[in-house]
């Protein structure tokens, strides 16, 4: 094969499968294996620094229902803003049916902090606020299909989830079980939420060049999640003496 012919080959198209399979490639960089993590899944942070991620973490969800909003708002397609709203309602939450907000405020008390405190956005350290407000402003200023694409990181997420619900009452005993709720409506609904966005990422990103430009969306996503923990990391630190 002459250099010619294999420019033209490396070109081409990945199928809908490859496409996938290079998207899901990337699970190796989520932030399930960040070391700040790492060390909360196997029980060596002390509650401060428990509290630290979920105090810093509720900025991040604030965020979602902000972000979904303004992808819908971006969305020209009628069905598929019926399919996106859900997310919205999922975070904020209905009449009887509170959301992922207030499931993660009653995480909040599980581990001991004052919800008014954590509502209240003052210690959320400024890596944390950076990397999810150019999150935010990623999903305000791209093409609604680029915003969705960058969600897939959804696929990694029900690991992660089932990880805390199976380590973390063993390890962290003095947290209320009542605080997990939030990783456990998850589990179901990210997976829902992956089935669409996954359709429209195959669909929409079709030549080489748009199927790696969406891979490189799915990193910077990646980026966004491990920035926070890098953040936390430095502030908090690992291990230590687990005093109040």
């Amino acid at each position: 094969m002459g250099a010619h012919e294999g420019t033209l080959e490396a070109a081409l198209p990945w199928t809908p499968a490859e496409f996938e399979a290079q998207i899901r490639a990337l699970g190796s960089r989520y932030h399930i294996f960040h070391p700040y993590q790492v060390a909360m899944n196997s029980g060596r942070l002390t509650r401060a620094q428990i509290r630290g991620w979920v105090c810093n973490r509720f900025y991040y969800q604030t965020a979602i229902p902000i972000k979904d909003a303004a992808v819908m708002s971006n969305m020209p397609d009628r069905d598929h803003r019926r399919l996106w709203i859900q997310r919205i309602l999922d975070h904020d939450g209905t009449q009887g049916d509170e959301g992922g907000i207030e499931a993660w405020l009653r995480l909040a008390d599980a581990v001991g902090l004052d919800r008014d405190e954590v509502r209240s956005l003052r210690h959320v350290l400024p890596g944390v606020r950076f990397a999810v407000d150019a999150y935010i402003n990623f999903a305000r200023t791209r093409p609604w299909q680029e915003a969705v694409c960058s969600s897939l990181t959804e696929l990694f997420a029900p690991e992660i989830h089932k990880e805390r619900l199976s380590n973390w009452p063993q390890h962290y005993p003095w947290i209320d079980a009542t605080g997990y709720q939030y990783f456990r409506k998850r589990l179901s609904e990210a997976r829902r939420d992956v089935e669409h966005g996954l359709r429209v990422t195959l669909e929409h990103f079709r030549t080489r060049a748009e199927q790696e430009r969406a891979v490189a969306i799915v990193g910077f996503k990646l980026d966004v999640l491990w920035t926070m923990c890098d953040a936390m990391q430095v502030n908090y630190g690992i291990g230590g003496d687990d005093t109040e």
